[in-house]
């Protein structure tokens, strides 16, 4: 079967071989490009297609038997679902209604972008944003408790330090106030000095 054969077979249910024709261009041409990508195209119960790196190698020319290198190169590839694994072996048999029984897609899952990575990406970016939200609303509290403590440890500290001031002050002042003592040597030889004058006279 090919292209044309497959329009054709699909365009009675589409009404017409216009839409048909259409409909196998667009899913043809969104399969292309996203495998192009680097994307995975996955359809359940039919398959995926998917772009898959050849490293370089050595291969040989068939004709001359010759030894070519073969330079690093990108190919597309195609793995069967087990569904359609299962109707081309045997397995299971296809339906009379002439529909292939291909799983539905979840809902949502075709809403959107064209690829699940685009779908995915945006999911992602998303999650990041409220997680980055989430912890600036946690991280908000914890420096207000922080500062805080740091303005109370600073206020303790000039009360502490104002204290010891007054301390100091009123040690001063009782010094000042208080009485000087009277050195019992120098008084003493005052006295004495008068008798000794009188006795030698």
């Amino acid at each position: 079967m090919n292209k044309a054969q497959l329009v054709e077979a699909i365009a009675d249910k589409l009404g017409g071989r216009q839409n048909a024709a259409e409909a196998v261009d667009a899913v043809l041409d969104a399969i292309v490009r996203a495998v192009v990508g680097g994307d995975r195209v996955s359809v359940t119960g039919f398959g995926s297609f998917e772009k898959v790196e050849r490293p370089a190698r050595y291969a040989r020319n068939p004709q001359t038997g010759e030894r070519v290198r073969v330079k690093k190169t990108s190919v597309p590839r195609f793995r069967a679902g087990q569904g359609f694994k299962d109707l081309v072996s045997g397995t299971k048999k296809l339906p009379r209604g002439g529909e292939v029984s291909v799983k539905k897609a979840p809902k949502g899952s075709l809403t959107g972008g064209v690829t699940a990575k685009a779908t995915t990406k945006k999911a992602a970016a998303k999650k990041t944003t409220a997680a980055r939200k989430t912890a600036a609303k946690k991280a908000t509290p914890a420096k207000q408790t922080a500062a805080k403590q740091t303005t109370a440890a600073k206020t303790s500290a000039v009360k502490k330090t104002a204290a010891a001031k007054k301390t100091t002050t009123k040690k001063a002042a009782a010094r000042k106030t208080s009485p000087a003592k009277k050195a019992p040597g120098k008084t003493a030889g005052r006295k004495t000095t008068p008798k000794r004058a009188a006795a030698s006279r």
